[in-house]
């Protein structure tokens, strides 16, 4: 397996992760992505956090974890588990 090309590099999507610790739901989310192998950028945003006031902003939503693909929210843990389990998540993560 030979280094990635410029032209599969742009089709890589960016994967965000606003978090908190000690969140069960974060550490799923977390394994998940792990598990299938993808980038991603895990931002600590504890409640009270600028991190966090970004993560309701661009979402909606106040829990964590939020996730976004390429700057759209698709939710958090319990959303990207029924990603999974329709057979989505595999198309979504390589949407780039």
């Amino acid at each position: 397996m030979g280094a990635i090309t410029p032209k599969e590099f742009a089709r890589v999507p960016k994967i965000e992760v606003y978090t908190q610790p000690w969140c069960p739901y974060c550490s799923r989310a977390i394994n998940l992505l792990t598990k299938k192998g993808v980038a991603f950028e895990e931002i600590d945003a504890p409640s009270g956090t600028k991190q966090r006031a970004e993560s309701i902003a661009r979402s909606g939503r106040t829990s964590v974890p939020q996730i976004f693909v390429d700057g759209r929210p698709i939710g958090g843990s319990d959303e990207l588990a029924a990603l999974e389990r329709a057979g989505k998540l595999d198309a979504l993560l390589a949407a780039g």
